[in-house]
């Protein structure tokens, strides 16, 4: 057993290579310039960073927010942000939203629609988010949830 738990490493570290590899091999296959090749490897990364620290969650709950039916927005300007890159975090409280199951789905819903709004809105890179999702959101439909969450981005600038 231990010699299996050492090679694992190993073996996932290769998976990942063999797809990258797959993935620039590909690119190579189409007749596109250098600078599209780098351009089509950049779009593959996400555009969307989550919050990682502690201090930058309770920083943004003291700077601005907007708040509907659906969500509360928490937004403001974080120190060592890469401006290139959205900083967004979701949140579904426990103790609000009961079940597993109900809280990934309201998460899975915010990102494509984040995904979405990064394509067709001009979202505001220098700001961090803060999502925080009500239960109002769990017995929508998703249009009128997307609709209500572009016209609380397009509010910010």
């Amino acid at each position: 057993m231990a010699s299996d738990q050492r090679w694992q490493p190993k073996v996932e570290k290769n998976l990942l290579k063999e797809d990258v590899l797959r993935d620039v091999k590909t690119l190579q296959c189409h007749p596109l310039k250098k600078n599209q090749k780098v351009n089509k490897l950049n779009q593959m990364k996400s555009k969307i960073v989550a919050l990682s620290k502690n201090e930058d969650f309770k920083i943004l709950l003291k700077k601005k927010k907007i708040s509907n039916k659906y969500i509360t927005l928490f937004f403001g300007t974080l120190k060592d942000k890469d401006n290139k890159k959205l900083n967004i975090s979701f949140v579904a409280k426990k103790k609000q939203i009961r079940g597993a199951v109900k809280r990934n789905k309201i998460k899975r819903r915010l990102r494509n629609i984040m995904n979405e709004a990064v394509k067709k809105i001009s979202i505001n890179l220098n700001y961090s988010y803060l999502v925080i999702a009500k239960i109002t959101m769990l017995n929508k439909e998703y249009a009128v949830i997307k609709d209500t969450l572009f016209k609380d981005i397009e509010k910010i600038k």
